[in-house]
């Protein structure tokens, strides 16, 4: 996916380009986790779907959880979603951020190498 480190640097609109389906990457991530929360407080806490959402993207956001949750497996399911959000979000960034860091690298060592 990305170019050996002595290729050329990539053109500007590839390089977009490139950036743009690693975001797109993140936001289905985001997305499909988004729909696990979802799923998983309306089926095990039978909130409304509108209230799933939000609980769901509070916990994904790290703002904490917003409605009392009252059974065991609700509470055991909000405790894994939360560990998995934590995750997630790291590999999530480390998804959208890697063209713009290997752009810096690869810029980095062409430079090093036009000294030789």
């Amino acid at each position: 996916m990305f170019e050996h480190r002595k290729a050329r640097l990539l053109p500007r609109h590839e390089f977009v380009l490139r950036l743009g389906w690693s975001v797109a990457a993140g936001a289905g991530l985001i997305l499909f986790s988004l729909s696990i929360g979802m799923v998983g407080y309306h089926g095990l806490e039978h909130l409304a779907w509108i209230d799933a959402f939000l609980e769901a993207a509070m916990i994904m956001s790290g703002m904490g959880p917003v409605a009392t949750l009252h059974t065991f497996a609700g509470k055991m399911f909000s405790g894994c979603y939360a560990i998995y959000c934590g995750i997630t979000l790291i590999g999530t960034t480390g998804v959208i951020l890697a063209p713009v860091i290997h752009r810096s690298l690869h810029k980095f060592h062409l430079e090093g190498d036009e000294g030789k």
